[in-house]
């Protein structure tokens, strides 16, 4: 009997084993990808794949569901949601607590002004003589994926960021790219990069900026991709909710771009249409081929940011019919993408990732006309009131040195001078700014210190405040309620509305299918590092989403 249980294990040992080396054989045959490409899109919302779906076409974002992996549940984990918050978060694999982007702007603490993220004066422009260039990533704090993916292969590998804005090209692109490029608007209009990575700009740019692309693309009006009545599925094209471009009387189509261009700082009016996309991809093409991204030995990385979704947003809104037509365009432009990289790279050469730097709401003033709870806020109103707070209490009103992005930052030295301490006036503060109609929670950076949330839009704030950068007091608005003008719309907050975002993964070692379960944005970096068999980010605090890979 106990031989027959000893021949059993054996046996089920050696079919055990056979299966195992059947596993590591498949996961070895996996081959490397020659070229990876991030692709993030400015401002998109989840649900911009599912409300138009019936209008996309079979070779963008429907291509990408159909041949890749979906994430349908993915969101952003911090505040706030802005655009460079987002590009780092995304290629970080960490939040703002970590890699210290808190913001587009900030207000600096030991500078004591507002500074933008990529902004370094060190470095001079490169491409033509204005100062669009004098930037950098140095105050990124930590390595990005494709940081990791030069130091694992000695520095071998290209890596390029591309993005109509700078931060959207600097950051992803990370502290060892062998370039940046973002579009330099007003009466420049070209491609420009910083004496950060190079002393002149590549033949291949040169020639791109001298071919005058930029100019056909502004000698079309924008009009609607298809009969503009199909668009059932945003609201009426003439409406009080959106923003017009300068000359204009309505905001409505046709927008006559060739007229308007003038009024509306030349060259910059590319970054506002979806014409700003289609120059973005022949611009990443272009690169494609200058740089001979995916032809070499060693694993490159393009890293792509559409912007003018998040432009177009910005001014009409999420049920705009501009909206609409900006994401059916880009749908082609997604198809173009992927077809020219099937012919230069190769079908299973590459490997795709596409999602959002945030989402965005509603115009609160539309969700109001349908009786859906929204507002505003003023800043000016808000800094009064918060001055009120601390005339009532400490008899100063010279305590608040900014109030910008809902935080509240303390003048150090005139709260000393009064014997108090920061944790004191900031604790009152929290207390009594509560109040303030519009203000849902408030909080003490040393609240945020001293304690752990570990769920809840809480959470959400711990995760985007820096003990080193951050105010001292916190603020969080009610839902839909936005510091913004009352046309147009924004994004910021850790709402659902701006936190849940598209994830896809497509091509070489993704697997095919979808997922319902929350994962969160910083869980990319890791994936495709393990993916690329490299080491995470070194400040990933996100985690590997098995079901993604083969």
């Amino acid at each position: 009997m106990n031989y027959r249980i000893k021949l059993i294990v054996i046996t089920l040992s050696i079919i055990l084993l056979g299966c195992n080396q059947k596993d590591t054989q498949k996961d070895n045959s996996i081959k490397k990808s020659k070229l990876v490409v991030g692709i993030i899109v400015d401002q998109m919302r989840y649900d911009y794949l599912t409300r138009f779906d019936s209008k996309y076409g079979e070779g963008g974002f429907k291509r990408l569901i159909k041949d890749g992996f979906s994430l349908e549940n993915a969101h952003f984990n911090y505040i706030p949601t802005y655009t460079a918050v987002g590009h780092t978060s995304v290629y970080t694999g960490t939040t703002p607590n970590n890699h210290g982007i808190i913001g587009n702007n900030w207000y600096d603490k030991f500078e004591k002004k507002s500074i933008y993220c990529v902004d370094d004066k060190r470095y001079k422009t490169i491409g033509n003589d204005g100062d669009g260039g004098k930037k950098s990533p140095y105050r990124m704090l930590t390595t990005t994926v494709t940081d990791q993916l030069r130091l694992a292969q000695n520095m071998q590998g290209k890596t390029i960021g591309i993005g109509i804005k700078d931060r959207s090209a600097i950051l992803p692109a990370g502290h060892t790219a062998n370039a940046a490029y973002w579009f330099d608007g007003g009466s420049k209009g070209q491609w420009i990069t910083s004496s950060f990575y190079m002393n002149e700009l590549p033949k291949w740019v040169t020639d791109f900026n001298t071919s005058g692309k930029a100019d056909e693309y502004l000698k079309q009006p924008w009009e609607t991709l298809y009969d503009i009545n199909t668009y059932t599925e945003s609201i009426i094209d003439d409406n009080n909710f959106e923003k017009t471009f300068k000359g204009e009387e309505r905001p409505v189509f046709p927008h006559d771009i060739p007229n308007l261009r003038s009024k509306n700082n030349n060259y910059s009016i590319i970054k506002a249409i979806p014409a700003g996309n289609s120059l973005t991809t022949d611009f990443a093409k272009a690169a494609i081929i200058g740089e001979e991204l995916g032809q070499g030995k060693h694993t490159d990385f393009l890293a792509v940011s559409y912007s003018s979704t998040d432009y177009v947003g910005h001014q009409f809104g999420v049920d705009s019919k501009e909206i609409q037509d900006t994401y059916l365009r880009f749908d082609k432009e997604l198809e173009s993408l992927l077809i020219f990289l099937d012919e230069k790279v190769g079908k299973n050469n590459y490997t795709l990732f596409l999602t959002a730097d945030h989402a965005a709401v509603q115009v609160p003033n539309y969700l109001k006309s349908v009786k859906i709870p929204a507002n505003y806020l003023s800043g000016k109103k808000l800094l009064d009131y918060v001055n009120e707070i601390t005339k009532k209490y400490f008899k100063s009103d010279d305590f608040i040195e900014n109030i910008s992005n809902f935080q509240i930052f303390l003048n150090k030295e005139n709260i000393e001078k009064k014997k108090l301490t920061v944790n004191q006036v900031a604790q009152v503060i929290s207390d009594n700014v509560i109040n303030f109609n519009g203000i849902y929670k408030s909080i003490t950076a040393n609240t945020l210190q001293n304690a752990q949330f570990n769920n809840g839009i809480l959470n959400h704030l711990q995760n985007g405040y820096n003990q080193k950068f951050s105010g001292d007091v916190l603020l969080i608005p009610n839902p839909s309620t936005i510091i913004y003008p009352k046309k147009g719309s924004t994004h910021g907050s850790g709402y659902s509305y701006d936190t849940h975002v598209p994830i896809l993964f497509y091509g070489n070692g993704i697997s095919n299918g979808s997922s319902k379960e929350y994962y969160e944005v910083i869980d990319i970096a890791p994936t495709i590092s393990n993916l690329l068999k490299i080491e995470f980010p070194n400040g990933a605090t996100g985690k590997i989403i098995h079901d993604v890979l083969k």
